[in-house]
């Protein structure tokens, strides 16, 4: 069922990411042009994410056609995972994936709405990389798949661009969402009225930031991350000499002075990332911040450098209790995004004792 109406009003939040899971949604990669470098060796780092996470938590993987044969190749009969026979452009599921929603009272039996989800209007990052109408379509389809209410979000609005808390607080960057490619005309005021109204949250903190070679024009994911109510890793560079140093610097003042929907004001822990990241005269947008949190374990990005042990140790002290698993995104980033940008979390919802996963 699709409905315009505000999800807030009908009892949804947006939960966190380390609340518990139903599944990790994946599109597999068959868009070579978007990848620098040899294309063939990108979906190995596809399996190797799919069946690492498939040890936590099931995985769906949406492909098609000839497309889910090479998914099939790779990952048929691997216990845990799902194929799922839906069309893409592309495969930062992340970006054009549901958001998925959860009744805000945890536990009420015989009145809770059921899990829904919101279904942003999708552009390709401000019409960047045509086509997109599979694309388009792609949160709709799962949400049909999964028998789950849709809310139209009204707004072009990317997953990667919003991070929350769970208990009411979102972090946007303004630049990938007051943004005339996206939202031409739309006002903060407004823009922060629907996300609000659509996702069930109190406050809106809106932040900056960027990294050179990055095409999403800022998201919040490879900037600052919630680890938990009222704390946050952000990403820093110490080197004066890299383009990512000064506006980082900024990020990090602006998160300090920021309080929460609860009234807290953030607790900020840097986590510094790898200076001049280059490939074949390309800096990308190489962070530690784009790290999953699935049950029981946090997939962590590396790039085989200097920064990698300090950000390690740093997230194994956020997530007391999980595993942090470590994976090489020297080829990920390739693209231009990391472990965050492909994987779409959906989390179960608890009704009477039992999980509603959809």
């Amino acid at each position: 069922m699709t409905t315009p109406d505000g999800a807030a009003a009908l009892g949804y939040r947006l939960a966190a990411e380390w609340e518990p899971h139903a599944a990790t949604w994946l599109a597999w990669p068959h868009r070579q042009a978007t990848w620098l470098g040899d294309f063939a060796e990108i979906p190995p780092v596809f399996e190797k994410i799919a069946r690492l996470l498939a040890g936590y938590e099931p995985v769906k993987v949406v492909a098609s056609g000839a497309v889910l044969d090479l998914a099939r190749g790779r990952l048929g009969g691997v216990g845990n995972v799902e194929l799922v026979d839906l069309p893409t452009n592309d495969a930062w599921l992340r970006d054009t994936g549901p958001v998925f929603l959860v009744p805000k009272s945890g536990e009420r039996v015989g009145q809770s709405p059921g899990p829904a989800a919101v279904g942003w209007e999708w552009n390709a990052w401000g019409g960047k990389y045509p086509p997109w109408d599979d694309d388009a379509r792609l949160a709709r389809s799962i949400c049909r798949r999964l028998g789950l209410r849709v809310f139209e979000g009204g707004l072009v609005l990317e997953g990667g661009a919003i991070e929350t808390d769970g208990e009411g607080t979102l972090l946007v960057n303004h630049r990938c969402v007051e943004d005339p490619a996206r939202n031409p005309g739309v006002t903060r005021a407004r823009l922060e009225q629907v996300l609000c109204e659509r996702l069930g949250v109190d406050r809106v903190l809106w932040v900056g930031g960027e990294l050179a070679g990055d095409d999403t024009d800022g998201h919040i994911d490879q900037l600052a991350r919630f680890v938990a109510p009222g704390r946050v890793v952000a990403a820093r560079q110490p080197d004066r000499s890299d383009p990512n140093h000064e506006s980082l610097e900024a990020n990090l003042q602006l998160l300090r002075s920021l309080v929460d929907a609860q009234g807290r004001r953030l607790e900020v822990i840097p986590i510094d990332i790898p200076p001049r990241f280059i490939f074949r005269g390309t800096q990308l947008p190489a962070s530690h911040l784009n790290f999953y949190v699935a049950n029981g374990v946090v997939a962590a990005p590396v790039f085989l450098g200097p920064t990698d042990e300090a950000a390690l140790r740093t997230l194994e002290e956020c997530f007391p209790g999980r595993t942090i698993e470590p994976v090489a995104c020297n080829e990920l980033i390739r693209g231009r995004g990391a472990l965050h940008c492909i994987t779409r979390d959906q989390p179960a919802v608890f009704l009477g004792g039992d999980a509603v996963t959809g």
